[in-house]
């Protein structure tokens, strides 16, 4: 699959995040420390999720997903990033590039359509809560997360397959921390029209439907706390919807300044600082924001550690 093109080039070099030698070694260890947090939190996060069932509901199976996705994709292009701050060249074959560039996108795209799902969760559950139940049932939310993985997967093949008919011929060097499109688009050495072409109309699509339905299921939200007349009620909904538009902000606002540009060098370098929001900072938030600020989640924590510690002997209050 990745070696049918006419390219000259075997392997690239990951150019990083920057070239400055005094800063290698403390963004090495902020960027470790970040990929930690991000591993221990969503990795936590299933554990719990999986292991208590008072968890096993329509929400805690969104978020599930959402860690589930956020675990895998920020491993497909962290190793290499930090392997930029302490090699002198850090090299990826052709096929790899290839690879980790499907896999970022599959998991970028499905973890925007995941964000909309829970979107249209929180609105069901606020302004339809007794019907909750029966219209966010277990085929329905399978179907939806199924949906957002089709769509993640047409949306890679789409990204991943143009790029392959793109010929690579001298300059291999690629102005990023991985293999993302734009900086790719860069170095080939035939025309990039349709493959920008592709990329407006992927991400603008998905930038659309997904903002279009995340806006849309926050208007009636709004409306629906606002003809509340409980004030606990009206603040319990706030705080459950403030977590999830702070987190969509972040994610679709630096997304869209880095895709929806010109393939140029001032994009890429522009593109390239906004990216960390989306790809290590997002990640490692999201089962902050989502789930320790969350009661569920507090108790199910608490009973969890209860039993690791009995089982040991250690008392835990």
């Amino acid at each position: 699959m990745f070696l049918d093109n006419d390219s000259s080039v075997t392997e690239y070099i990951l150019a990083g995040l920057t070239d400055q030698p005094e800063l290698q070694l403390p963004l090495f260890l902020l960027f470790l420390g970040v990929y930690v947090v991000t591993l221990v939190g969503n990795l936590g996060l299933i554990i719990l999720i999986m292991t208590n069932s008072h968890l096993h509901t329509p929400m805690y199976y969104f978020l599930f997903n959402l860690s589930f996705i956020d675990l895998w994709y920020s491993t497909v292009f962290t190793p290499k990033m930090l392997m930029n701050f302490i090699l002198e060249k850090n090299i990826i074959s052709y096929s790899g590039c290839m690879a980790q560039l499907f896999f970022f996108c599959f998991f970028v795209i499905s973890e925007c359509y995941v964000l909309t799902i829970m979107a249209y969760d929180r609105y069901v559950a606020i302004c339809n809560p007794l019907l909750y139940n029966a219209i966010m049932s277990y085929q329905v939310c399978s179907c939806l997360l199924g949906w957002a993985y089709v769509i993640g997967f047409a949306g890679a093949m789409a990204h991943t397959g143009c790029m392959l008919k793109l010929s690579f011929c001298d300059d291999n060097i690629i102005n990023h921390y991985m293999c993302d499109v734009l900086p790719l688009l860069q170095l080939s050495c035939t025309s990039t029209y349709v493959n920008e072409l592709v990329v407006f109309i992927v991400v603008g699509i998905n930038v659309i439907v997904t903002s279009v339905t995340i806006f849309t299921s926050y208007a009636l939200i709004l409306s629906s706390i606002l003809s509340m007349s409980s004030t606990e009620r009206r603040y319990k909904a706030f705080s459950t919807c403030s977590s999830h538009i702070i987190v969509v902000a972040l994610f679709f606002g630096s997304a869209s300044f880095m895709y929806l540009k010109p393939a140029s060098s001032e994009a890429v370098d522009q593109g390239k600082v906004s990216s960390i929001f989306y790809t290590n900072m997002g990640p490692m938030l999201n089962p902050l924001i989502y789930s320790l600020r969350n009661k569920d989640v507090q108790i199910a924590l608490k009973k969890t550690l209860r039993r690791m510690f009995s089982r040991t002997g250690v008392g835990f209050s």
